[in-house]
């Protein structure tokens, strides 16, 4: 098989959902039933954007890496939903997907629709995304 078998699957672009995610680069500083920071970054390619997470939730200190994209197994179309896989420092990894719409965040545990989500709003000048989740109200500030 030669290398350009694939060629007519080459996506040169990332889609118009990963590039809307755009709006959470930077560090967030969370409040709510969870305190701490979170880091989003781009991939080169901005394919994928990885989230850095350090986390105190019930006294538990968090740390973990999230990859977040659309999933696209070899040789077959990317995915319609942005999934991600969120890896943590007690070994555990978690499936998530993410949705935005206008100024709403949605990230689903497991699939969409799932009972377990969190559903944000951004402010007017985008600094803050406030909401709440299947259990406890969460907000994510001033992107540093």
């Amino acid at each position: 098989m030669s290398d350009n078998a694939y060629a007519s699957d080459q996506i040169t672009e990332p889609s118009d959902a990963m590039v809307a995610l755009d709006r959470l680069v930077g560090t967030w500083t969370v409040t709510g039933g969870a305190e701490g920071t979170v880091r989003y970054e781009w991939m080169p390619g901005r394919f994928f954007m990885l989230q850095h997470v350090e986390l105190t939730q019930y006294g538990q200190r968090m740390t973990g890496l999230e990859v977040i994209g659309h999933l696209r197994p070899f040789g077959e179309p990317p995915s319609e939903e942005i999934c991600s896989r969120y890896y943590d420092s007690d070994g555990n990894t978690f499936d998530y997907v993410y949705e935005l719409s206008g100024d709403t965040l949605t990230i689903w545990a497991g699939s969409k629709g799932s009972p377990a989500y969190y559903r944000g709003e951004f402010s007017t000048d985008g600094q803050t995304v406030t909401g709440i989740g299947s259990t406890q109200a969460v907000a994510a500030t001033a992107p540093r």
